[in-house]
């Protein structure tokens, strides 16, 4: 695909012109009425913790990026004209997320209703579900085609990379698609956090993109102004809404390994040190915490979200305990499954690099005899 050009700038501009003004008429009913007593109303840690617990059931039911955005907007659009309870949430979120589900994924990927009932432990029957739908539909006046901040994020990707080819060198082993998946990653969480919810998603998207450029090109200022002023944006707003987001990502909490690494759940495994320097992994008696007894599958968040974890893989010359103990590699494709289609990428490489991102390891793992990892200690990491 062609990233620069008169024909593709005039496309870009285009698609950022309807964008804004898609927001422009939503916004008005677009922060949630939530209160901090949560026994009257939904709290805002209730709304982050159902937002994180709809993260994970993207990744169980390996819907795109797109869904699990849509419906988080869904959902914060809804809990804006209406004041429900919060014994009512888990509902709501399960029957948002499943309508960005059937308005974003292809047929074959939609979850079919009776088994996302099942397996999100939502607490709620499939009747249930679809009655909360017919709710949200109403109130939302059957229009669920809306700008979510993750449409921005694109556009703004796109624009930079058209009015900026050098991002493309700069960028070196990271295809455009796996660029702005790093950066979906990032948003994504930020989503998840209602302190952010104060700034409209095109601001949100442009304020995660301009952090990313003021590490790659030196004129990253002046194409961040050009962005602003196509936007219609509040330069002072940006920057508040710039020192909210690093505040966010630079949280224990929230912290985002920008490339994909392999890490471990301490409470499920203990790495021992097996010949020629690899590790092998012991398992624990004790559960980790954040999943269901029942095959590891995400609980319904009930007073706190626990991190998600990932398991490291096995690595050669460790003998596997068991088919339970085998550990599997974290997908890559999910961040850009999807993604990858804005720039008419085809195919994907099996091993995504992104070591010019900064990764957590300084070196890889030496698999030569007597050699030990010069890694530091792998921790949980949240992924979303």
């Amino acid at each position: 695909m062609k990233f620069s050009g008169p024909l593709e700038s005039q496309r870009l501009s285009l698609l950022l012109e309807t964008a804004i003004s898609r927001e422009a008429q939503m916004w008005k009913a677009h922060v949630p009425k939530i209160q901090p007593n949560q026994d009257v109303a939904i709290s805002p840690k209730q709304r982050d913790e159902v937002i994180q617990w709809l993260a994970k059931l993207k990744y169980q039911f390996h819907l795109y990026p797109e869904t699990l955005a849509l419906a988080i907007s869904l959902l914060d659009r809804f809990l804006a004209v209406v004041k429900a309870r919060p014994k009512y949430l888990n509902c709501i979120a399960i029957s948002c997320f499943f309508l960005a589900a059937k308005t974003i994924e292809e047929d074959e990927r939609i979850p079919v209703l009776k088994v996302l009932a099942r397996d999100s432990f939502c607490g709620c029957s499939p009747a249930e579900i679809r009655r909360m739908e017919k709710i949200i539909l109403d109130k939302l006046n059957w229009d669920l085609h809306m700008a979510t901040p993750l449409d921005f994020l694109h556009i703004f990707h796109a624009v930079a990379v058209s009015s900026r080819p050098q991002l493309l060198t700069i960028l070196r082993k990271l295809s455009p698609s796996q660029h702005v998946a790093v950066l979906t990653k990032q948003l994504l969480h930020c989503m998840a956090c209602y302190q952010l919810l104060q700034f409209k998603g095109s601001m949100l998207a442009l304020a995660i993109v301009s952090l990313e450029l003021e590490k790659l090109l030196p004129d990253w200022l002046a194409l961040i102004i050009e962005l602003l002023q196509k936007a219609q944006m509040d330069s002072s707003q940006l920057i508040h809404c710039r020192e909210l987001v690093a505040h966010h990502l630079s949280t224990p909490q929230s912290s985002l390994l920008p490339n994909p690494v392999y890490v471990y759940s301490p409470l499920q495994h203990t790495l021992v040190t097996c010949n020629r320097g690899a590790f092998k992994c012991q398992p624990s008696s004790v559960p980790g915490p954040g999943f269901s007894k029942d095959n590891g599958r995400p609980e319904v968040p009930v007073t706190a979200t626990a991190a998600l974890y990932q398991r490291l893989p096995a690595p050669s010359g460790c003998k596997q305990a068991s088919a339970k103990r085998k550990v599997e590699e974290m997908e890559v494709d999910d961040f850009y499954d999807g993604i990858k289609r804005l720039y008419n990428e085809d195919t994907a490489p099996e091993v995504v690099a992104l070591e010019n991102m900064g990764s957590v390891c300084s070196a890889d793992v030496s698999r030569q005899e007597g050699s030990v990892s010069p890694c530091p200690p792998l921790q949980p990491v949240s992924v979303m």
